[in-house]
């Protein structure tokens, strides 16, 4: 999993509510196990019509957005089925973050771990930074999770929460195989006192 410390980038606004795991990425797109290649249909049935072309009003079609790193968003993000394959596809497109005012518990957990941090504020920050977002690809706000705040493009600072265990985890770039291989030294040594102790096991 690729380290999160500080992320500088176009941030695209997406001013709905309840924007599901389905919407993220729909169920058709379910039946493969790679993490790889998902990104062409994020946000499918949105992005594109019945014909394959793109629906040029959506925010990701924009020429301003395209190369988006942060996504600014409404309430509940990510509700819907406990699909892993939504944070998959986020992070295949290139989005590392998104700040929302509340986010469905699942697929929250999922962001973390898959590599993609989520910051939950308050509704007029979140105000603040879709606005901000919604001036185009010049306006880049920074995130910056050590320090654990965002800032505007014209330099608005806001702190964020974050769970300190989380925060480690993200900033080593450490999914869960990540943490328990951290720990193999211990494994190795508890295996050999325990194959000592009971050979017959």
């Amino acid at each position: 999993m690729d380290k999160f410390t500080t992320l500088t980038g176009i941030a695209a606004p997406m001013p709905l509510v309840n924007i599901d795991t389905d919407m993220i990425i729909p169920k058709q797109f379910l039946k493969t196990i790679k993490r790889s290649g998902l990104g062409v249909n994020l946000f499918d049935e949105m992005r594109y019509n019945l014909d394959g072309s793109e629906i040029a009003d959506f925010v990701l079609n924009q020429p301003a957005y395209r190369k988006a790193e942060i996504i600014v968003a409404g309430d509940n993000f990510g509700c819907g089925s406990s699909r892993e394959h939504a944070p998959w596809a986020l992070l295949d497109f290139g989005i590392r973050c998104v700040i929302a005012t509340s986010f469905a518990d699942i697929f929250y957990n999922n962001c973390f771990k898959n590599g993609i941090l989520p910051i939950v504020m308050p509704q007029e920050v979140v105000d603040i930074l879709m606005a901000d977002a919604k001036k185009g690809a010049n306006a880049r706000q920074t995130i910056d999770l050590i320090g654990q705040t965002v800032t505007t493009s014209d330099g608005q600072v806001f702190p964020f929460e974050v769970d300190g265990h989380r925060k480690h985890c993200l900033i080593n770039g450490l999914d869960d195989i990540g943490l328990t291989l951290e720990k193999a030294a211990a494994i190795d040594s508890f295996e050999k006192k325990n194959a000592a102790l009971h050979p017959w096991a």
